[in-house]
């Protein structure tokens, strides 16, 4: 099952008012509401997963090397050593 990223309302709003903001800045284009918020669906069903997914793999390696680093001082504490 392929799920897609939500966003609340108010994030929606937020998002559509960035890429507004952009267009106009970056490439001297008006950006309406509709062509926003089809913009923002596409980059939040196609592209959005990648970012998601990496900010995933990104946190379990960092709790991954916190355990480890957890696991030395248990392990050096129960040996003695200082």
């Amino acid at each position: 099952m392929k799920k897609t990223l939500q966003l609340s309302p108010e994030q929606q709003k937020d998002a559509i008012a960035e890429l507004q903001h952009y267009f106009e800045q970056e490439r001297d284009e008006e950006l309406t509401d509709l062509a926003g918020m089809l913009l923002l669906d596409f980059i939040t069903e196609k592209i959005g997963p990648m970012f998601y997914n990496k900010g995933i793999s990104d946190a379990q390696r960092f709790m991954g090397e916190r355990v480890e680093d957890l696991y030395a001082l248990i392990l050096k504490e129960s040996t003695g050593r200082r």
